[in-house]
C-alpha cells in the first residue's frame, strides 16, 4: 500500500485545519466515523464525484506513516482506500495545492495553495 494519502479540503476547512492544527473531519468523516483519504489514482474521481462545482479546493498530500489508525477498506468499486480513524494532524501533511471542479466534474490544473 501507498505511504502517501490525500485530503480533499474546502477553502473553510483548511482554513480551519491551519487554525487548529488538527483536523476532526468534515461533515462526510464525523458522520461515517473516520476520515476519507484517497490515493494519487484516486483523489480525481473522488472529486469529482463529490465536488462538482466547487472552487478553491484544497489536495493536501497525508504521510500514512505519520498517522495512527489507518485502515484500507474497500468502497467504490470494490477499490480499497485508506481510512483514518482518529483526528488528522498537521504534522502528518505534506504538499498542499489548490484546485476546482466545474459543474460537470472536470479538475482543474493543480496550482500553488495560499
Amino acid at each position: 500500500m501507498s505511504q502517501v494519502a490525500y485530503k480533499i479540503l474546502t477553502a473553510d476547512q483548511w482554513a480551519a485545519f491551519r487554525g487548529a492544527g488538527t483536523f476532526a473531519g468534515a461533515p462526510i468523516d464525523l458522520t461515517d466515523g473516520y476520515i476519507h483519504l484517497s490515493t494519487e489514482d484516486q483523489w480525481r474521481e473522488t472529486a469529482q464525484k463529490h465536488f462538482a462545482g466547487q472552487s478553491d479546493l484544497i489536495l493536501a498530500e497525508v504521510r500514512l506513516g505519520d498517522l495512527g489508525d489507518v485502515r484500507w477498506e474497500p468502497s467504490r468499486g470494490g477499490q480499497l482506500f485508506p481510512h483514518l480513524y482518529g483526528v488528522l494532524p498537521m504534522a502528518a501533511v505534506g504538499v498542499v495545492m489548490a484546485f476546482d471542479v466545474d459543474a460537470a466534474g472536470g479538475v482543474s490544473v493543480l496550482r500553488a495553495a495560499s
